[in-house]
């Protein structure tokens, strides 16, 4: 069986809504979407690092309870779990405060076995921390070796936009590493300074990695690939939370080159119908996680599927 497996951070989000405290969720950008995998049957495999606290044991026993193996999950002993403050705005977008208490030696763990045409996911900050690199490139370097699809989320927030010059060379080495890049106009914008989704492809995406997929929000999302430039609407919806909308999207997508037996040399073959389905399974993701306060599926949703 195909295996998806991802690496990033873990976190407890902690969300307020008219600045009171409302409900405190497991999150993490790319956890959110492998949560979201296991509720919807895939055989997930997670690389992270949680403190050996009360946090990191409910993190650690909701990720079992979701089918998300912690086989490569470190447990720092004398350390807390990563904690957000996650503040829902009007239109229930949401502003984060941080507080981590990471070791200096971080992510001290032999890498998961990865076959061909598993499925790789990373991003996030994550992605780019120089503490971690050996380990990324680690993971990378093995996935690229044996043929498995990597799937990069950028997700690069605006209070990192003031380093961006200076990560430049470990984020264009990401996209070279990468068989899909996915990020948001504001992802870009605080990347590049651009917003433009075919001025990112042509001249910043493209030349390392031919398939590109640029979401904005409610605005609907762009596909771009060598052979197939096509932009997807989106349909109005009443928000409850968009915390993890983008991290389902990813989680969704992946799951339709799952379900639709896609691997990695199919990848440059795809035509437009088949990027349709592709691109429907992640944008109904994305619609399901919005409707609620979590930040993965339902697991009625997953039933569904």
């Amino acid at each position: 069986m195909r295996r998806v497996i991802g690496m990033g951070e873990t976190i407890l989000d902690i969300l307020f809504k008219n600045n009171q405290p409302t409900v405190a969720v497991p999150g993490g950008s790319v956890f959110n979407g492998l949560v979201s995998l296991g509720r919807a049957g895939a055989n997930v495999t997670f690389i992270s690092e949680v403190g050996g606290d009360h946090v990191g044991e409910i993190i650690l026993n909701f990720m079992k309870d979701n089918g998300i193996s912690t086989d490569s999950v470190v447990v720092y002993p004398e350390r807390k779990s990563p904690i957000s403050l996650a503040f829902l705005n009007a239109k229930n977008d949401a502003e984060y405060s941080f507080y981590k208490d990471y070791p200096s030696l971080r992510l001290d763990v032999d890498m998961p076995e990865v076959t061909s045409d598993d499925i790789v996911m990373f991003g996030s900050f994550y992605a780019i921390t120089p503490q971690l690199r050996d380990k990324v490139k680690e993971l990378l370097d093995k996935a690229r070796k044996v043929g498995a699809i990597i799937y990069y989320d950028v997700n690069f927030r605006s209070t990192h936009a003031n380093e961006a010059i200076k990560l430049m060379p470990t984020i264009l080495e990401n996209f070279e590493y990468a068989d899909i890049v996915r990020g948001s106009t504001e992802d870009f914008g605080n990347m590049f300074g651009i917003t433009d989704a075919d001025k990112v492809y042509q001249h910043k995406v493209g030349f390392y990695c031919p398939r590109f997929i640029c979401t904005n929000g409610g605005e609907g999302l762009c596909l771009r690939t060598k052979t197939i430039t096509k932009d997807y609407p989106v349909a109005p919806l009443q928000t409850v939370s968009t915390i993890g909308a983008g991290d389902n999207f990813n989680a969704g997508l992946v799951f339709g080159l799952l379900k639709n037996r896609i691997r990695k040399s199919d990848l440059d073959e795809l035509t437009e119908a088949d990027w349709d389905k592709i691109v429907a399974s992640g944008m109904s993701f994305s619609r399901e996680v919005c409707v609620s306060l979590d930040n993965y599926i339902s697991k009625e949703f997953a039933a569904s599927l």
